[in-house]
């Protein structure tokens, strides 16, 4: 497993050049070959052992949620703009790392003793928070940081309680350690480990390497929302941690191939692994670029449940994450009744 390694590295949409580095490393002794398009996807080819005449393309994004620099102010702060979908609540005292060297910082906010009745009882707006450096002013903080910088959350990775491990960016870098570890697996169907950037902005890097692959089936392994947490209307309990890998029937940006849903929820119960069907149908991920792509392209998403998604401190639980990988191995055995 290679989760505490990949949490660790920022990879803000646009910016994934950190996760990409490492994942090649770890790919290129067990693929055939390599490719890194124009928008910046790293696709691993890897040949089936059986002359099968199917592609399967895996799919799992590194980018994850974060910020960016769009003003530097005259005492020296960073004002800056989310990078995909942040609840502005839980970034007050948040620790980031800002630009390419890291510089540390935390995001603030005016001080609640100075917080007006009305602003106590409103969300505060991205507009109102900025990071502080510890710059004396904007000369001082222009050398160091410019404005286009990155800034990703600042979030130790840890193991805790019955077997559950807290990181930032489990969206979706618990979907690239699955594939680091599949592409280990022998197959039949000839594989394309497709690592895409931008998911978290419009699906952009799924769009571009679908049309290139072409793939026959494609299998998109992802994080998910889970709210089995206290205040949580039964109806709105999406997934539960520790309930298995979520298999969905639709969501906000695809309607799944239900009978290939099926086949592959049968498949990991037959073999006795842990699944369970997402209950809510908001949100969406790769898959909803895949499967329209050259024609359309049958395409099934196998996730993991994750508490407090897209905030630094999301959480999973490891069994759960044994069980989206044992669910994929499952599926690239399959040739010929898929």
């Amino acid at each position: 497993m290679y989760l505490s390694e990949l949490t660790k590295l920022p990879g803000v949409s646009g910016n994934e050049n950190c996760v990409r580095s490492f994942i090649k490393e770890k790919v290129e002794p067990f693929c055939d070959r390599i490719e890194i398009d124009s928008i910046g996807n790293l696709l691993a080819f890897k040949k089936g052992y059986m002359d099968t005449g199917k592609t399967l393309m895996l799919c799992a994004h590194m980018d994850e949620v974060g910020l960016i620099v769009s003003r530097i102010t005259e005492e020296g702060f960073l004002k800056f703009k989310t990078v995909g979908g942040i609840d502005p609540r839980v970034l007050v005292s948040k620790r980031v790392l800002v630009g390419n060297k890291q510089l540390p910082g935390v995001i603030g906010r005016k001080a609640i003793h100075l917080l007006s009745a009305d602003e106590r009882k409103q969300a505060p707006k991205v507009k109102e928070l900025y990071v502080d450096i510890g710059a004396k002013n904007k000369k001082d903080a222009e050398k160091r940081v410019a404005v286009g910088d990155y800034i990703a959350f600042a979030s130790r990775t840890v193991t805790f309680g019955d077997n559950l491990m807290k990181a930032k960016a489990l969206d979706d870098r618990v979907g690239c350690s699955v594939m680091l570890e599949l592409l280990k697996e022998p197959c039949p169907w000839d594989l394309c480990f497709a690592f895409t950037v931008q998911e978290e902005v419009g699906l952009r890097g799924a769009k571009v390497c679908a049309k290139r692959v072409k793939p026959d089936l494609a299998l998109v392994l992802e994080g998910t929302t889970c709210s089995d947490t206290p205040g949580t209307d039964v109806s709105g309990v999406s997934t539960r941690l520790g309930g298995g890998a979520a298999l969905s029937l639709i969501d906000g940006a695809t309607v799944y191939n239900r009978e290939l849903v099926l086949k592959l929820h049968k498949l990991a119960t037959d073999a006795g692994v842990t699944v369970q069907f997402k209950q809510t149908a908001t949100g969406g991920n790769d898959a909803g670029a895949i499967h329209l792509a050259s024609g359309g392209v049958p395409t099934v998403s196998v996730s993991i449940p994750a508490r407090y998604i897209h905030s630094p401190s999301s959480v999973i639980s490891l069994s759960d994450y044994e069980a989206v990988r044992e669910t994929a191995r499952l599926l690239m055995q399959e040739v010929d009744n898929v």
